[in-house]
């Protein structure tokens, strides 16, 4: 626990104000509440967990339970309107922006998104059901993610339409052809 709180001190500016750092904290000591084997003694631990995540749902609008797993160094800037389901799955250096959804396609239905590592998530994007984000991907702002989206890619609109990113080298070219 200690080491992931530390790198997300690192990730957050060293910013004690700040209201993704309050999320990750409560998210860690939930986590981190359930490695202690004694039911006794891990009680009073939950009770603190439950009213920590009662607090900074109130307070910065963030539904993160600690039954999801997420990755290291997991950003959550601005965090109001974020909602992660309980089985979602998020991978390292995850970027996440206000009012995102990251959750079940339909009520009833088990099958949460697994998330690559070091995807970037625009602001009000919704990922819904038992699908799979690529590492090193983009979710536009709004999008709605309904399918699989591979590795390197960009998804944008509603539904969202998945493209492969173009290469730094390739928009280079295609701007200076411009000028």
């Amino acid at each position: 626990m200690f080491d992931n709180l530390r790198e997300d001190w690192q990730t957050y500016g060293r910013d004690p104000l700040c209201p993704g750092m309050w999320v990750m904290v409560v998210y860690r000591f939930g986590c981190w509440r359930y490695t202690i084997p004694w039911r006794l003694v891990r009680v009073p631990f939950s009770f603190a967990y439950k009213l920590a995540f009662a607090f900074v749902l109130m307070a910065t609008g963030a539904e993160v339970p600690c039954e999801a797993q997420l990755g290291r160094r997991v950003r959550i800037d601005h965090p109001q309107g974020v909602v992660v389901s309980g089985d979602a799955r998020l991978g390292d250096d995850v970027v996440l922006r206000n009012g995102v959804t990251i959750g079940l396609r339909r009520t009833g239905k088990r099958g949460s998104p697994v998330i690559g590592n070091r995807v970037d998530i625009g602001a009000g994007a919704k990922i819904l059901g038992e699908i799979r984000i690529g590492d090193d991907s983009s979710i536009g702002a709004n999008a709605v993610v309904l399918t699989d989206v591979p590795e390197g890619s960009i998804a944008v609109g509603i539904p969202a339409v998945v493209r492969p990113r173009k290469k730094l080298d390739q928009w280079r070219e295609e701007c200076s052809t411009v000028s």
